[in-house]
């Protein structure tokens, strides 16, 4: 992999908007007429010295998607420790005696890592399990408890058909598994129904159909919001290799807490109550001036019986940004509100605002209803995104930040984009889908080894048509002549 080391960026918080808008290059102009007549495209390029390359539609507000990772992300590295161990602590598990029995909770800490898996090697459900398996051989009720967090389950504006899909899975303080249910298909005989294998959390209404080897792999699958029972549809060849389904999950602190049943009763442990939660409940917030809502005080602390230490939280941030992962990005936006306030979406908000305000951005350069991109209230103008890019290089955490992003052609979600063009390794920048509206932004080495600062956002294509194409062009175009 070819390491590109970027200069010093001088004078983050400068008006970059000082001097007139630049002609656009031809070339670049050209590049971005391959979007689909209608696309709205925002587009701005700067120099190290913060001088406008290109500028176009600087200082609209674009729907940003994922691009939205980035403040996230940016203000998770400005306010949580990510050097070394997670300060945050891990998942911890007490029992607590009711009457003549002793009921187990498993208690969340916002961690995203908590695994259930069978391969498992770090931040492990089932030392948890062993852990109780020590200490009691019948328990009552298995309780799951997010309380850490208000519950605030999906972000403000993010539509209600990715609620059943991985992407836009509930958000917990209690999150295991990426708060995600598998499912397998594997195909029967021609004909038949194929085989569905999952954990047994849902129900499953197989209507899926097996068509003769060669045929087209083609399944669907439906869940209502609250409902149990997921319905699936399609075909899949006789032929095929097993297909898996990820499902999203309501209730995550339900879910670990019946994950943790089976993995106790695994252990030797004889389960007699029930599965039960425990949230704490949002409320309007009396203040007008509060964006969302307050949430309740937290329960009295009860001390642990065992407790999980996550690996270093900076692993998660490469994570989360190289393959633009939804749920760990809003757990980063709680996490953030949890250091200054109680942990809910609006204080999150808060404290990104206080980041932003540090990087120079002016209020009405963005809005957020969420941290990760879902949201169809999110809004960001280029600047805002340049300004932002520019004053996190010069910070101590800059390059760690920067390191977190996809490499063009090389990995995350830029694996398979640039491919064979001079920007090759040589471009580092979050990406953006969602529902009409396309996003890139981040650092580029142009054909001189200059370092340029881009945002680049392209919305309401007719059709929700990619414009991806168009702007990697118009990126190439100014790399090369530069």
């Amino acid at each position: 992999m070819m390491l590109i080391l970027l200069p010093l960026l001088a004078a983050a918080g400068a008006d970059v908007s000082a001097s007139p808008a630049p002609a656009v290059p031809p070339a670049v102009s050209e590049a971005l007429a391959g979007a689909a007549t209608g696309t709205r495209i925002g587009l701005l390029v700067v120099d190290e010295s913060g001088r406008e390359v290109v500028a176009i539609r600087p200082d609209d507000r674009f729907v940003p998607a994922s691009n939205t990772k980035l403040f996230t992300t940016a203000t998770a590295f400005a306010m949580l420790e990510t050097a070394g161990p997670d300060t945050a602590g891990g998942t911890s598990v007490r029992l607590e005696q009711r009457g003549t029995v002793r009921d187990v909770v498993l208690v969340g800490a916002g961690d995203a890592r908590l695994s259930s898996a069978a391969d498992c090697t770090s931040d492990c459900l089932a030392a948890l399990a062993e852990a109780v398996a020590r200490e009691a051989r019948t328990v009552g009720d298995v309780v799951g408890d997010d309380t850490l967090f208000p519950d605030e389950r999906w972000p403000a504006g993010m539509s209600w058909n990715n609620m059943v899909g991985r992407y836009g899975t509930a958000v917990s303080a209690l999150t295991l598994d990426d708060n995600e249910v598998a499912l397998t298909l594997r195909p029967g005989r021609a004909g038949a129904a194929p085989d569905v294998s999952g954990n047994g959390y849902y129900q499953v209404d197989n209507r899926v159909v097996t068509v003769p080897a060669g045929g087209k792999r083609a399944i669907g699958y439906m869940r209502e919001p609250g409902s149990d029972l997921v319905r699936l549809t399609g075909t899949i060849p006789a032929d095929a290799e097993p297909y898996p389904v990820r499902l999203g999950v309501d209730d995550p602190a339900h879910r670990a807490a019946w994950r943790f049943a089976e993995m106790l009763r695994a252990a030797g442990v004889r389960v007699t109550g029930k599965i039960g939660v425990r949230h704490r409940p949002i409320m309007p917030a009396d203040d007008p001036k509060v964006r969302g809502n307050a949430p309740a005080a937290r329960p009295p602390a009860v001390p642990a019986l065992a407790r999980l230490t996550p690996p270093p939280l900076a692993q998660d941030l490469v994570h989360t940004n190289k393959v633009s992962q939804n749920l760990h990005t809003e757990l980063l936006l709680r996490r953030v509100g949890a250091v200054t306030g109680s942990g809910s979406v609006a204080d999150g908000h808060a404290a990104m605002d206080d980041v932003l305000s540090r990087a120079g951005i002016a209020r009405w350069q963005y809005d957020f209803g969420d941290g990760s991109g879902m949201s169809n209230y999110n809004r960001v103008t280029p600047r805002a995104s340049v300004a932002l890019l520019r004053w996190g290089a010069e910070q101590p955490w800059g390059a760690a930040w920067r390191g977190t992003l996809p490499i063009a052609g090389k990995d995350g979600t830029l694996a398979n984009r640039f491919k064979n063009t001079p920007l090759e390794g040589r471009l580092f920048a979050k990406t953006g889908t969602l529902n009409a509206s396309n996003a890139l932004a981040g650092y580029l080495t142009t054909a001189s080894g200059r370092t340029f600062t881009f945002a680049a956002y392209a919305n309401d294509m007719p059709g929700d048509v990619s414009a991806t194409a168009a702007i990697d062009a118009a990126l190439v175009a100014v790399a090369a002549a530069n």
